[in-house]
C-alpha cells in the first residue's frame, strides 16, 4: 500500500472515532506567540513540550535551520499576518544544535539535484537569469549568530508592531534544553533608554 492511501486510511478512522476533538482550538494562539523554528523531525513533538506548549497556544512556521534571509519573503509575512491578524504579540526565532543547515555546501545540493533529474540546463537558465542558487541554498557555519540574523531581520523590519518582542533561542535536539540567545524584552528596555 502507498503511504498517502495509509494516511488516508488512518485519518478516516481518526475523523469516525472524533480524535479530533482534544485538539479543538481557534485560530487564535493562546500564548499570543508566534515561532519560526527549524523542520527537523526531531523537534515535532520535542520543541512544544520542551516550551510547555499545548495545541493552539502558538502559531508555529517551519523552514530549514529557522532562517529568515528575506525581510519581504513567506516567512515575514507569515509571522506579521499572525502578529496584525491573529493576537500574537510576540515573536520567537528557534534553532537548535546539530541543524542540518550547519555547514550545508549549496553546491552539493545542487550536484545532488543533478543525480537526481534536474538538468544542468535548468540550473544554468536559473543562474543565468539572477537567481543566486548559492546563496538561496546557504545554510550558516554558527547557529548563535545565525539566531541573532534572524532576529534582527524581525526586530528591523519597517512593518514589525511598535514594541514587540523579538526573542532567539536555541534547542538542543537530544534533550530540549533551551538557551536565551536574545531577550526581545531586554532589548527593547535597553532601546527604550
Amino acid at each position: 500500500m502507498q503511504r498517502i492511501q495509509e494516511i488516508l486510511d488512518f485519518n478516516r478512522q481518526f475523523v469516525e472515532d472524533k480524535k479530533y476533538e482534544k485538539f479543538l482550538t481557534t485560530k487564535f494562539p493562546n500564548k499570543k506567540l508566534v515561532i519560526v523554528t527549524c523542520m527537523d523531525t526531531r523537534l515535532t513533538e520535542l520543541l512544544p513540550r520542551a516550551m510547555n506548549l499545548r495545541n493552539g497556544d502558538a502559531k508555529i512556521i517551519k523552514n530549514a535551520g529557522a532562517i529568515i534571509t528575506a525581510p519581504f519573503g513567506n516567512i515575514m509575512r507569515s509571522i506579521l499576518v499572525a502578529l496584525y491578524e491573529l493576537d500574537a504579540n510576540e515573536v520567537v526565532i528557534i534553532g537548535h544544535r546539530d541543524c542540518g543547515m550547519t555547514g550545508i555546501d549549496p553546491e552539493q545540493v545542487v550536484r545532488h539535484m543533478s543525480e537526481r533529474g534536474v538538468s544542468d540546463e535548468v540550473v544554468r537558465t536559473l543562474r543565468n537569469s539572477g537567481i543566486h542558487l548559492n546563496r538561496w541554498l546557504q545554510g550558516f557555519d554558527n547557529v548563535e549568530e545565525s539566531v541573532e540574523n534572524s532576529v534582527d531581520i524581525v526586530r528591523n523590519h519597517p512593518l514589525l508592531p511598535t514594541g514587540t518582542p523579538v526573542h532567539g533561542l536555541i534547542i538542543t535536539p537530544d534533550t530540549g534544553h533551551l538557551e536565551l540567545v536574545v531577550d526581545g524584552y531586554a532589548y527593547l528596555e535597553q532601546q527604550a533608554q
